[in-house]
């Protein structure tokens, strides 16, 4: 008999990425429901993965409330931990048909904006939007009546949707908006990047304080241009020839920046139609390991020098 914990593993993983943004955490969470699971009478259970992920939710509610207090003391703005192609789409398969944005979203933007809503808040909207559960579902899980259930996902959802551009691009665009950035940015061309960027466009940089970062977000065009031109003369002064190579980050367009062969950042934007809202730059060494193992990578051409 096949063990219904190995068949749901890939489900339950994908609960607790998007509830908690980083992969070993998940892991973890998911190993405590496999040792929970071991000490039920599997007979008892009338339906696996509905225990299953109940208890992976309630982990990882227990494993956000800690992880906050840290993130709340982490060194320069934290952003979740990028995910392989592979990985995301697993994810993104295992969601219901995309009826609601959340159900097919794993980018960096909506997992960072996530942070914004309380451990409850994160739980009953990715329960609801991102899994099709039900209020009266979700009012079990969380131990609370569903008509508090159904305001607080009416809640996070306003919250998410007020901080993030009204209308989005399409892969296409997105697509374009990055290759452009991308060689404005290698060529120090302020007049191009300013053109590329909305005017309240914000700059995140995650180093978690273990490598050279921003400590606080960048707002503002100007304040952006002067910091990733900072950047690429740093790098050309130390004759250092940044690779730059495109691939998938979460599900969306990404960059991944690479020096002597090793990855030293991976870059996510958020966009509308045409311009650039937000931008994501993850330099936290311990975030960038499992990205160093994806090999379908695609070299932009004429990138010299781009950091």
């Amino acid at each position: 008999m096949s063990d219904p914990f190995l068949a749901q593993r890939p489900h339950l993983l994908n609960i607790a990425y998007r509830m908690l943004g980083e992969m070993a955490a998940s892991e973890d969470v998911v190993q405590e429901a496999w040792l929970r699971w071991r000490r039920v009478e599997a007979s008892e259970v009338r339906d696996p993965r509905a225990w299953l992920s109940a208890a992976t939710v309630r982990l990882a509610l227990d494993a956000l409330r800690k992880l906050k207090s840290r993130r709340e003391t982490y060194v320069g703005p934290w952003l979740p931990e990028p995910i392989l192609p592979d990985d995301a789409r697993a994810f993104a398969a295992d969601a219901p048909a995309a009826r609601a944005e959340l159900a097919s979203d794993l980018s960096l933007a909506l997992l960072h904006m996530l942070e914004r809503l309380s451990p409850e808040e994160r739980a009953a909207l990715i329960l609801h939007d991102a899994f099709d559960c039900d209020y009266a579902e979700i009012a079990a899980i969380l131990e609370k009546s569903e008509d508090a259930c159904r305001k607080m996902v009416a809640r996070a959802r306003e919250r998410v949707r007020s901080g993030r551009p009204k209308q989005r691009a399409t892969p296409e665009q997105h697509r374009d908006l990055l290759t452009r950035f991308a060689m404005a940015a290698a060529t120090t061309d302020a007049k191009q990047l300013e053109a590329l960027f909305a005017p309240d466009v914000v700059a995140y940089t995650d180093g978690g304080g273990r490598v050279a970062a921003a400590l606080n977000p960048i707002h503002g065009a100007d304040k952006i241009i002067r910091f990733f031109v900072s950047l690429a003369g740093k790098y050309a002064s130390q004759g250092g020839v940044p690779g730059v190579s495109a691939l998938d980050i979460n599900g969306e367009p990404g960059l991944l920046l690479t020096l002597d062969g090793a990855i030293f950042a991976a870059i996510a934007i958020e966009c509308d139609s045409d311009r650039i809202a937000a931008i994501y730059a993850v330099r936290n060494p311990e975030k960038l390991g499992r990205l160093s193992l994806n090999t379908n990578k695609i070299v932009i051409p004429g990138l010299a020098a781009f950091a």
